[in-house]
Protein backbone atom coordinates (compact mmCIF):
# COMPACT_ATOMS: atom_id res chain seq x y z
CA UNK A 1 0.00 0.00 0.00
CA UNK A 2 1.15 3.59 -0.57
CA UNK A 3 2.33 5.04 2.12
CA UNK A 4 1.48 8.72 3.08
CA UNK A 5 3.90 11.64 4.20
CA UNK A 6 1.36 12.48 6.76
CA UNK A 7 1.70 8.94 8.12
CA UNK A 8 5.44 9.43 7.93
CA UNK A 9 5.29 12.31 10.03
CA UNK A 10 2.93 10.83 12.81
CA UNK A 11 5.42 7.94 12.95
CA UNK A 12 8.30 10.38 13.70
CA UNK A 13 6.37 12.27 16.36
CA UNK A 14 5.57 9.37 17.99
CA UNK A 15 9.36 7.59 17.85
CA UNK A 16 11.46 10.71 17.32
CA UNK A 17 13.33 8.09 14.49
CA UNK A 18 14.80 9.08 10.91
CA UNK A 19 12.09 9.76 8.27
CA UNK A 20 13.21 6.98 6.00
CA UNK A 21 13.52 4.81 8.83
CA UNK A 22 9.68 5.77 9.68
CA UNK A 23 9.01 5.29 5.75
CA UNK A 24 10.51 1.73 5.59
CA UNK A 25 8.83 0.83 9.15
CA UNK A 26 5.36 1.64 7.81
CA UNK A 27 5.69 0.08 4.38
CA UNK A 28 6.82 -3.25 6.23
CA UNK A 29 4.17 -2.98 8.34
CA UNK A 30 1.75 -2.57 5.76
CA UNK A 31 0.35 0.89 7.25
CA UNK A 32 0.17 -0.17 11.10
CA UNK A 33 0.86 2.80 13.00
CA UNK A 34 1.78 0.25 16.01
CA UNK A 35 3.26 -2.58 14.02
CA UNK A 36 5.50 -0.02 12.53
CA UNK A 37 6.46 1.22 16.06
CA UNK A 38 7.65 -2.44 17.10
CA UNK A 39 9.51 -2.45 13.45
CA UNK A 40 11.79 0.30 14.31
CA UNK A 41 12.52 -0.63 18.23
CA UNK A 42 13.13 -4.52 16.76
CA UNK A 43 15.97 -2.43 14.84
CA UNK A 44 17.29 -0.68 17.29
CA UNK A 45 16.05 2.71 15.50
CA UNK A 46 15.78 5.89 18.32
CA UNK A 47 12.39 5.16 19.46
CA UNK A 48 11.35 7.59 22.70
CA UNK A 49 10.70 4.98 25.85
CA UNK A 50 7.61 6.31 26.74
CA UNK A 51 4.27 5.50 24.85
CA UNK A 52 3.86 8.48 22.59
CA UNK A 53 0.70 10.16 22.75
CA UNK A 54 -1.07 12.16 19.78
CA UNK A 55 -1.02 16.03 20.08
CA UNK A 56 -3.80 17.00 21.94
CA UNK A 57 -7.51 18.09 19.80
CA UNK A 58 -9.66 20.88 21.05
CA UNK A 59 -11.89 20.15 24.08
CA UNK A 60 -11.19 18.81 27.19
CA UNK A 61 -11.19 16.05 29.93
CA UNK A 62 -13.52 17.13 33.11
CA UNK A 63 -13.84 15.50 36.43
CA UNK A 64 -16.25 15.18 39.24
CA UNK A 65 -15.86 14.11 42.58
CA UNK A 66 -18.82 13.62 45.22
CA UNK A 67 -17.98 15.32 48.91
CA UNK A 68 -17.31 12.82 50.57
CA UNK A 69 -14.54 11.42 47.69
CA UNK A 70 -16.59 7.97 47.67
CA UNK A 71 -17.77 8.69 44.37
CA UNK A 72 -15.74 9.90 41.20
CA UNK A 73 -16.43 10.53 37.48
CA UNK A 74 -14.29 11.63 34.34
CA UNK A 75 -15.15 12.23 30.86
CA UNK A 76 -13.56 13.45 27.60
CA UNK A 77 -15.84 15.60 25.25
CA UNK A 78 -14.01 16.59 21.78
CA UNK A 79 -14.46 19.55 19.71
CA UNK A 80 -13.21 21.85 17.37
CA UNK A 81 -13.91 24.75 19.74
CA UNK A 82 -14.01 24.60 23.64
CA UNK A 83 -17.48 24.28 24.64
CA UNK A 84 -17.01 24.45 28.72
CA UNK A 85 -20.90 24.85 29.48
CA UNK A 86 -20.84 21.64 27.18
CA UNK A 87 -19.07 19.71 28.82
CA UNK A 88 -20.22 20.76 32.29
CA UNK A 89 -23.68 18.90 31.17
CA UNK A 90 -21.60 16.27 30.13
CA UNK A 91 -19.86 15.41 33.76
CA UNK A 92 -22.88 16.02 35.47
CA UNK A 93 -25.18 13.55 33.41
CA UNK A 94 -22.32 10.81 33.60
CA UNK A 95 -22.00 11.35 37.29
CA UNK A 96 -25.34 11.38 38.27
CA UNK A 97 -26.36 8.18 35.87
CA UNK A 98 -23.47 6.02 36.06
CA UNK A 99 -23.53 4.81 32.38
CA UNK A 100 -21.50 1.80 31.53
CA UNK A 101 -21.06 3.91 28.04
CA UNK A 102 -21.16 6.70 25.91
CA UNK A 103 -24.16 4.65 23.93
CA UNK A 104 -25.63 3.94 27.35
CA UNK A 105 -25.35 7.95 28.17
CA UNK A 106 -26.59 9.30 25.24
CA UNK A 107 -29.82 6.40 25.50
CA UNK A 108 -30.45 7.54 28.96
CA UNK A 109 -30.22 11.30 28.05
CA UNK A 110 -32.09 12.38 25.16
CA UNK A 111 -31.71 16.13 26.43
CA UNK A 112 -27.88 15.47 26.56
CA UNK A 113 -28.09 14.11 22.79
CA UNK A 114 -30.09 17.34 21.92
CA UNK A 115 -27.87 19.80 23.85
CA UNK A 116 -24.76 18.43 21.54
CA UNK A 117 -26.80 17.98 18.00
CA UNK A 118 -28.16 21.90 18.62
CA UNK A 119 -24.27 22.81 19.11
CA UNK A 120 -23.15 20.99 16.64
CA UNK A 121 -26.21 22.65 14.62
CA UNK A 122 -24.94 26.35 15.51
CA UNK A 123 -21.27 25.83 14.81
CA UNK A 124 -20.72 23.48 12.28
CA UNK A 125 -18.01 21.35 14.19
CA UNK A 126 -17.57 17.85 15.21
CA UNK A 127 -18.63 17.40 18.49
CA UNK A 128 -18.02 14.29 20.01
CA UNK A 129 -18.36 12.77 24.32
CA UNK A 130 -15.40 10.17 23.15
CA UNK A 131 -15.18 8.41 26.89
CA UNK A 132 -16.18 8.17 30.23
CA UNK A 133 -15.68 6.41 33.12
CA UNK A 134 -17.11 6.29 36.94
CA UNK A 135 -16.07 4.60 40.03
CA UNK A 136 -16.92 4.32 43.58
CA UNK A 137 -14.89 3.53 46.95
CA UNK A 138 -16.99 2.56 49.43
CA UNK A 139 -14.35 1.83 52.01
CA UNK A 140 -11.39 4.00 50.46
CA UNK A 141 -11.39 7.49 48.61
CA UNK A 142 -11.33 9.20 44.61
CA UNK A 143 -8.90 11.53 43.66
CA UNK A 144 -9.15 13.39 40.80
CA UNK A 145 -6.38 15.77 38.96
CA UNK A 146 -7.34 17.99 35.73
CA UNK A 147 -3.91 19.24 34.19
CA UNK A 148 -3.46 22.80 33.42
CA UNK A 149 -5.63 23.59 29.69
CA UNK A 150 -7.99 20.36 31.10
CA UNK A 151 -6.24 18.79 28.23
CA UNK A 152 -5.29 16.18 30.39
CA UNK A 153 -7.02 14.47 33.73
CA UNK A 154 -6.98 11.76 35.90
CA UNK A 155 -8.90 9.63 38.20
CA UNK A 156 -7.55 7.34 41.40
CA UNK A 157 -9.40 4.90 43.48
CA UNK A 158 -7.57 4.13 47.16
CA UNK A 159 -8.97 1.09 48.77
CA UNK A 160 -8.90 0.36 52.70
CA UNK A 161 -8.66 3.89 53.80
CA UNK A 162 -9.31 3.26 57.85
CA UNK A 163 -7.66 7.20 59.10
CA UNK A 164 -6.44 10.20 57.54
CA UNK A 165 -8.45 10.31 54.63
CA UNK A 166 -7.41 14.62 54.37
CA UNK A 167 -3.55 13.27 54.29
CA UNK A 168 -4.19 10.36 51.98
CA UNK A 169 -6.05 12.92 49.80
CA UNK A 170 -3.12 15.02 49.85
CA UNK A 171 -0.61 12.19 48.98
CA UNK A 172 -3.16 11.15 46.28
CA UNK A 173 -2.99 14.44 44.30
CA UNK A 174 0.79 14.12 44.38
CA UNK A 175 0.15 10.53 42.87
CA UNK A 176 -2.49 12.18 40.00
CA UNK A 177 0.12 14.40 39.26
CA UNK A 178 2.32 11.85 38.89
CA UNK A 179 0.37 9.52 35.87
CA UNK A 180 -0.66 12.56 34.36
CA UNK A 181 3.32 13.38 33.92
CA UNK A 182 4.54 9.82 33.93
CA UNK A 183 1.58 7.79 32.02
CA UNK A 184 2.06 4.49 33.07
CA UNK A 185 0.56 1.27 31.74
CA UNK A 186 -0.89 -0.28 35.79
CA UNK A 187 -1.08 -0.15 39.06
CA UNK A 188 1.34 -3.17 39.61
CA UNK A 189 3.11 -5.54 36.65
CA UNK A 190 0.67 -8.72 37.41
CA UNK A 191 -1.92 -6.06 35.73
CA UNK A 192 0.16 -5.77 32.40
CA UNK A 193 -1.15 -8.12 29.88
CA UNK A 194 0.79 -11.36 28.99
CA UNK A 195 0.73 -10.25 25.37
CA UNK A 196 2.54 -6.86 25.83
CA UNK A 197 5.38 -8.43 27.83
CA UNK A 198 6.37 -11.12 25.43
CA UNK A 199 6.23 -8.37 23.06
CA UNK A 200 8.83 -6.19 25.03
CA UNK A 201 10.63 -10.05 25.76
CA UNK A 202 10.92 -10.33 21.68
CA UNK A 203 12.08 -6.77 21.15
CA UNK A 204 15.10 -6.76 23.53
CA UNK A 205 16.07 -10.33 22.57
CA UNK A 206 16.08 -9.21 18.79
CA UNK A 207 18.20 -5.80 19.80
CA UNK A 208 20.44 -8.26 21.71
CA UNK A 209 21.08 -10.79 18.71
CA UNK A 210 21.59 -7.75 16.53
CA UNK A 211 24.33 -6.67 19.02
CA UNK A 212 26.07 -10.06 18.53
CA UNK A 213 24.53 -11.43 22.11
CA UNK A 214 25.01 -15.26 22.50
CA UNK A 215 21.68 -16.45 22.06
CA UNK A 216 21.92 -18.73 25.58
CA UNK A 217 22.46 -15.28 27.09
CA UNK A 218 19.29 -13.22 25.32
CA UNK A 219 16.94 -14.42 28.08
CA UNK A 220 18.83 -13.00 30.84
CA UNK A 221 19.82 -9.99 28.74
CA UNK A 222 15.58 -9.64 28.59
CA UNK A 223 14.69 -10.25 31.60
CA UNK A 224 16.79 -7.70 32.86
CA UNK A 225 15.08 -5.22 30.43
CA UNK A 226 11.56 -6.57 31.78
CA UNK A 227 12.69 -5.33 35.05
CA UNK A 228 13.54 -1.41 33.74
CA UNK A 229 10.65 -1.82 31.83
CA UNK A 230 8.45 -2.41 34.60
CA UNK A 231 10.31 0.24 36.69
CA UNK A 232 8.68 2.92 34.01
CA UNK A 233 5.43 1.31 33.73
CA UNK A 234 3.75 0.23 36.56
CA UNK A 235 2.61 2.90 39.14
CA UNK A 236 3.98 1.73 42.46
CA UNK A 237 7.35 0.92 40.81
CA UNK A 238 7.33 4.08 39.04
CA UNK A 239 10.00 6.47 41.02
CA UNK A 240 8.45 9.62 42.53
CA UNK A 241 8.77 13.07 40.35
CA UNK A 242 8.57 15.06 43.55
CA UNK A 243 11.26 13.46 45.65
CA UNK A 244 13.84 10.65 43.47
CA UNK A 245 14.91 8.96 46.48
CA UNK A 246 11.36 7.32 47.00
CA UNK A 247 9.31 4.95 44.62
CA UNK A 248 5.47 5.27 44.83
CA UNK A 249 4.99 1.79 46.26
CA UNK A 250 6.93 3.28 48.92
CA UNK A 251 4.95 6.06 49.76
CA UNK A 252 2.13 3.98 50.36
CA UNK A 253 3.83 1.94 52.66
CA UNK A 254 5.26 5.07 54.51
CA UNK A 255 1.17 6.28 55.11
CA UNK A 256 0.39 2.47 56.11
CA UNK A 257 3.06 2.06 58.32
CA UNK A 258 2.06 5.58 60.19
CA UNK A 259 -1.25 4.83 60.04
CA UNK A 260 -1.26 0.75 60.73
CA UNK A 261 -3.50 0.56 57.64
CA UNK A 262 -3.86 -1.45 54.21
CA UNK A 263 -4.66 1.09 52.38
CA UNK A 264 -3.90 0.66 48.31
CA UNK A 265 -4.10 2.61 44.66
CA UNK A 266 -6.42 -0.26 42.95
CA UNK A 267 -6.99 1.48 39.99
CA UNK A 268 -6.45 4.80 37.76
CA UNK A 269 -7.50 6.41 34.84
CA UNK A 270 -5.57 8.65 32.53
CA UNK A 271 -8.23 10.64 30.01
CA UNK A 272 -5.12 12.92 27.68
CA UNK A 273 -7.01 14.75 24.83
CA UNK A 274 -6.63 12.79 21.56
CA UNK A 275 -5.32 9.93 22.86
CA UNK A 276 -5.86 7.11 20.73
CA UNK A 277 -8.98 5.41 23.02
CA UNK A 278 -8.09 2.25 24.77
Amino acid sequence: MAITAQQVNELRKKTGAGMMDCKKALTEADGNMEKAIEILRKKGASVAAKRAEKSADEGMVITKISEDKKRGSIAEVNCETDFVALANEVIEAVYNDKPASVKVLLEKNSDLENRVNEVLGKVGEKIEISRLANEDSPDGILVDYIHMGSKLGVLIKFENVTDAADELYTLGKDIAMQVAAMNPISVVREEISKDIIDKEIEIYKEIARKEGKPEQILQKIATGKLNKFYQENCLVEQTFIKDNTKTIGELIMEFNTKYKSNTKISRFYRFHLGDEKK
